[in-house]
């Protein structure tokens, strides 16, 4: 194919600030770091979302919040926050605009029971009333665009992510993105892309949909069949960070583009774990790392269709060590047998 059968798609933005293009990287916590999302920015994903920070946590100060809040250094700087007190969240987001937040991204979306339990994340959705006063209580506080994250509801039987969206467009969130499913649900069953018509309907600022987009064709489908400006992906970039850019390219008339080769999958990981192990210390870092590195592996030997055993041979040489130049000679290792078992 020499080009996209899809129209390439008007710039989006979020108050002022003009987004790259309409594929951007969800805040998955523990993972959308400043290193990861520093290499799905510069791969080309259209906008980037840190993890979820506590807010109560960013303003007593506590080191990992700082962390999660750092900037990538590409495009727009977003800081998702989470909470529950409006008190918190006003300061919270004061402190993340202060340290260069260019967007603030409230989550009314984790389904963790770990937030849900302190009446964060998306048990809001239970509570539209006080949901309404965080939201307004953020944006008072401070001068920079706020979106908002969602779910279709708490569960079937309180589907009401079109009246959350419409309180937070009267409240002036600039920015809506919904994950197609319940908190109940978590992330089970599939996404239900068409549910989020609903909101589509009930508000005019941009609508992002979530959940289950792991290509070009489901990022068209959850297009069409929920009317969204964007997509979100999230756990489809693990081990991809270059598929949001790609996708993103793509929509914006750009043709299909091949997976990278097996020696730029491994230059993207090796500069990955690097950066995390800095990011972090190399005591925390090499703990964090071992996700992607894993995830890593499982992209590569799947596109060298290496046999199960290889992957999980390599799986546990790789993440067991805690010597970063074990771990570099072992990644070239893997990669190129990954790279014989394509040949093959």
């Amino acid at each position: 194919m020499t080009g996209s059968d899809h129209p390439p798609l008007k710039p989006l933005k979020i108050g002022d600030i003009e987004v790259a293009n309409r594929v951007f990287l969800a805040p998955m916590s523990g993972i959308t770091d400043a290193p990861f999302r520093r290499i799905a920015a510069s791969l080309g994903a259209g906008l980037v979302v840190s993890e979820m920070t506590a807010s109560d946590d960013l303003v007593s100060g506590r080191q990992m919040s700082r962390l999660r809040c750092e900037a990538a250094g590409i495009g727009a700087h977003v800081v998702q926050l989470a909470g529950c007190e409006a008190h918190w969240m006003s300061e919270g987001a004061r402190i993340a605009e202060a340290a260069g937040a260019d967007i603030i991204d409230i989550n009314m979306g984790c389904p963790a029971r770990h937030v849900t339990g302190g009446q964060s994340g998306s048990a809001l959705m239970r509570d539209l009333d006080h949901a309404t006063s965080l939201i307004e209580a953020t944006i008072s506080a401070v001068k920079v665009p706020v979106t908002l994250k969602m779910r279709l509801g708490w569960d079937d039987r309180t589907m009401n992510a079109p009246e959350l969206a419409r309180r937070a467009q009267a409240a002036g969130v600039q920015l809506i993105a919904v994950h197609g499913r319940t908190r109940c649900q978590f992330y089970k069953g599939c996404a239900d892309w068409a549910a989020v018509r609903a909101v589509r309907d009930a508000v005019t600022i941009p609508l992002v949909v979530n959940g289950d987009i792991t290509s070009y064709e489901t990022a068209l489908t959850a297009l069409e069949m929920s009317g969204a400006d964007a997509v979100m992906i999230g756990r489809g970039a693990q081990g991809q960070p270059w598929l949001p850019g790609q996708i993103g390219r793509r929509l914006d008339g750009g043709p299909a583009e091949a997976m990278p080769t097996l020696p730029q999958q491994l230059g993207y990981v090796r500069s990955l774990y690097d950066e995390v192990c800095r990011h972090y210390g190399l005591r925390i870092g090499l703990r964090h790392a071992r996700k992607h590195l894993g995830w890593a592996l499982d992209t590569a030997a799947h596109y060298g269709r290496a046999p199960a055993e290889t992957l999980k041979s390599w799986r546990h040489k790789i993440l067991t060590s805690d010597d970063p130049q074990r771990v570099h000679q072992a990644l070239e290792e893997a990669f190129d047998d990954f790279a014989w078992s394509a040949a093959a």
